[in-house]
């Protein structure tokens, strides 16, 4: 049945739902989820059997929000979760599906958390609970969670919980659950505790049994690089650069939009990329996969739906720009390479919040992905400066120079120029496009990611800073080191100096760029966007003005043009900046942004000082000012001094001392 089903369409979810698997990017249905939705749907238990990062997720959150009345704000499905890290995500995963559903709510019950958050929470209503077995009988026992409308209860690792003492828990809160409900218990592995409480609170449940993938392709070497501080792009050229027996690329990302996106700014770097998206037609995609058979194409951008039988021998490399949503993805992904009985490579970028799936990978590929380090300007410089001494030693070779011995042999003779500075020449001429050296900022060595296994040194272990006479704090100014003596000046310090002043002799001009706030930019955005594509330094880029629909930014007048039309092409959040200079009469916008006066001697000083408004024993207004005191009427009290009021006493005539 699983085996027809290739998109989910076919399963007969609501248009919703549809559209938000379109704008995360999911294409095709996995295996667990092709399998398990219709039986949700249908309203059946079920017993799933299944690895983590398989996709397990989605097959119960789908059919469940599908099924749900937004008109009754009461928990109609109750997810149960092994650790609080798990419930968060699980929840995230809700609210993500649920994107085209408004008025939903989801909440995420665990331990460690305010119970008073929660029971506010609790109190406003919500469609969905996920939490940890503990926290969910207490509120269970307080009567804060009714469960009087639930639709569908999930066990989500059972075996994880089993494993952590929790089954006990897990058996209450079945029992005091209504008797008529969907039960779904998913687990990696079935032991017998497991196997008994399917058998006492499930009816007729259908069994699904999910095959993780076996090991894969030994000859394919999988490394992983935990991303850091350096942009993605970056590092990938870097890594690109430096790899050792690189014929041809494919780089996996999740959306259709990504590949185009990052295809074109791989051409920009140098590379013959291209994409490869369901949105093009079959002509096109055959042309791309006959131009990466015949080497005139050497990177490819591609969804998975896209590459799916992708067969050509050349590719060496397959990098998970984008990680994948489920194991079965990443093993299909690195199956492109390492074909014809050729050793392949296999890169992972894996961020902070990835970890768990990058465990759940190895766990179903049977294989340790090691981490690798970011390559250093040293290591590019290395490898550039190779492949040129190869490229000239093959034009040696190959080439007739006869022509080009006269040449040099004239300038040698009419300058009285060695050799050897006439072939150092050339080769900075030939190179100028790609320098040898790489410049520019972010080529700082990183230190190797840590591996999510290892546990990094406790405080205590770190080198403790000594102190006493023999601090150079403490030596006379006159026989301290000179600032930087010690450091050895960079080869082309003059060369970076100049590259500066380029920008800096100019005074700015304001630009218009076609980001604001509507499209969630930030000023961070902005200037990282500027600054990485158009190599302009954070220092020349001016003040920054956020809109609605469009926002200002002061640049170098004298920017060339060929920069230029590098940033109109420069997207931020999927939109294009489309950079121009503002004309001196065109009208901008009002922008709402007031910095308030800092405190000090330009600051009025009888104004509050901001923040919530306290009672001081009358009525105060909304922005925290007292209203207009009542006229004094004759009969009223005066009104006595608070505790810490000071009492002016007339100041003492001349002459006259005051006592205290």
């Amino acid at each position: 049945m699983t085996e027809s089903i290739d998109t989910f369409a076919a399963l007969q979810l609501p248009p919703f739902l549809l559209s938000a698997l379109t704008d995360v990017g999911y294409e095709t249905p996995s295996p667990i989820q092709a399998a398990c939705i219709p039986h949700f749907l249908a309203g059946h238990d079920l017993i799933g059997e299944a690895q983590t990062g398989t996709g397990k997720t989605a097959a119960f959150a789908l059919p469940l929000l599908a099924r749900l009345d937004l008109a009754v704000k009461m928990p109609q499905a109750l997810v149960l979760t092994p650790t609080r890290e798990l419930a968060i995500q699980v929840a995230e995963a809700f609210q993500k599906y649920a994107h085209h559903m408004p008025g939903f709510h989801v909440l995420p019950l665990y331990g460690g958390q305010s119970m008073v958050i929660q029971l506010r929470a609790l109190s406003r209503g919500a469609h969905v609970i996920v939490g940890t077995p503990g926290r969910i009988m207490d509120h269970l026992e307080r009567k804060s969670l009714v469960l009087d409308k639930l639709q569908t209860l999930v066990l989500d690792e059972a075996d994880e919980m089993l494993r952590m003492g929790f089954i006990d828990d897990v058996e209450w809160i079945l029992e005091h659950t209504p008797a008529e409900h969907q039960t779904a218990l998913f687990s990696a592995t079935m032991p017998e505790p497991i196997r008994r409480i399917a058998q006492r609170y499930q009816k007729n449940p259908q069994q699904v049994k999910i095959r993780s993938a076996t090991t894969t392709v030994a000859a394919i070497h999988q490394r992983y690089w935990q991303v850091r501080g350096a942009d993605k792009l970056d590092a990938l050229t870097r890594m690109l650069e430096v790899e050792q027996d690189f014929d041809a690329a494919l780089i996996f990302v999740r959306t259709k939009t990504a590949t185009v996106d990052l295809a074109d700014k791989l051409g920009a770097r140098g590379y013959e990329a291209a994409a490869l998206n369901g949105d093009m037609t079959q002509g096109l995609r055959e042309q791309v996969v006959e131009r990466l058979k015949s080497g005139s194409l050497d990177i490819v951008v591609a969804t998975d739906v896209a590459a799916r039988g992708l067969d050509v021998p050349r590719i060496s490399h397959v990098v998970n720009y984008d990680i994948p949503y489920d194991t079965e993805a990443y093993v299909h992904r690195i199956g492109r390479t390492g074909r014809a009985g050729r050793a392949g490579n296999a890169i992972l970028f894996v961020a902070p919040r990835e970890l768990r799936m990058l465990k759940a990978i190895e766990h179903a590929t049977r294989q340790k992905i090691e981490p690798m380090t970011l390559p250093t300007k040293s290591d590019v410089a290395d490898r550039r400066v190779a492949q040129f001494k190869q490229q000239v030693l093959d034009v040696i070779k190959a080439e007739k120079l006869d022509f080009y011995f006269d040449v040099v042999r004239q300038l040698e003779d009419e300058s009285e120029i060695k050799p050897r500075e006439i072939a150092a020449a050339l080769a900075f001429l030939a190179q100028r496009e790609r320098p040898l050296q790489p410049e520019g900022a972010g080529w700082q060595a990183e230190a190797p990611a840590p591996a999510p296994h290892e546990e990094r040194p406790r405080r205590e272990e770190r080198p403790v800073r000594e102190f006493g006479e023999e601090r150079q704090r403490a030596a006379p100014r006159e026989e301290r080191p000179a600032f930087h003596e010690d450091k050895a000046s960079r080869a082309n310090r003059d060369e970076i100096l100049s590259r500066r002043r380029a920008f800096s002799e100019g005074n700015l001009a304001k630009f218009r760029i076609d980001v604001g706030r509507n499209q969630g930019v930030t000023p961070k955005d902005i200037v990282g966007a500027i600054a990485n594509e158009g190599n302009i330094e954070g220092k020349y880029i001016g003040q920054i003005h956020l809109f609605d629909d469009y926002s200002t930014v002061e640049l170098p007048s004298d920017i060339p043009a060929e920069t230029l039309q590098t940033l109109k092409r420069t997207r931020i959040r999927q939109s294009p900046l489309n950079i121009r200079a503002v004309t001196p009469g065109e009208a901008e916008e009002k922008s709402d942004f007031k910095p308030r006066p800092k405190w000090g001697a330009d600051r009025p000083s009888d104004e509050r000082r901001p923040g919530p408004a306290k009672w001081s024993g009358g009525k105060t207004e909304r922005d925290g000012s007292r209203p207009p005191k009542a006229p004094f009427k004759p009969g009223d009290k005066p009104k006595r001094p608070y505790a810490g009021e000071k009492k002016f006493a007339p100041k003492p005539a001349a002459g006259k001392s005051k006592k205290y």
